[in-house]
């Protein structure tokens, strides 16, 4: 009986409906990784998890990038299970940044052309109009050379 009922769970539309499918997805975390080993060491912990697609290790900024079908979160545990300090990677282009140089933002260790993403507020929509006007407001003492 315990043959027949695994082949019915085998041949059944329910049991391949139940799993949930993970999108694909895009990993970076921050990872300081020094020599060849500790990069072999963090680039074989993660390459054999289900659904990985690609790894790809950067040390220079020390990035780890994994593609795949997987979880984010169950990807940073595998790592932080070598003993390495790792964390989801926290910078961003400092061209996407409005303000990419405020005391917040600006991080001495960010890696060239990155800064902290952090939410900013953006500038107003017409701050060009506000520059017009006060060009020619009262309150602009160089107003009168203009007109």
């Amino acid at each position: 009986m315990g043959a027949l009922h695994y082949l019915a769970n085998l041949c059944t539309v329910e049991s391949i409906r139940s799993k949930r499918r993970r999108s694909m997805q895009t990993v970076e975390i921050k990872v300081k990784m020094d020599c060849d080993g500790c990069e072999r060491r963090v680039k074989n912990a993660v390459k054999y998890m289900e659904g990985v697609k690609t790894v790809e290790i950067n040390r220079k900024q020390s990035r780890l990038t994994v593609n795949g079908y997987v979880d984010p979160n169950k990807v940073l545990r595998k790592v932080k299970n070598t003993g390495k300090r790792a964390e989801f990677w926290p910078y961003i282009p400092h061209n996407v940044v409005h303000y990419s140089y405020t005391s917040q933002a600006y991080d001495k260790k960010a890696p060239p052309g990155f800064v902290k993403n952090l939410t900013q507020a953006l500038p107003s929509t017409n701050a060009t109009e506000e520059r017009i006007m006060f060009l020619f407001s009262e309150d602009n003492p160089n107003a009168c050379s203009i007109m």
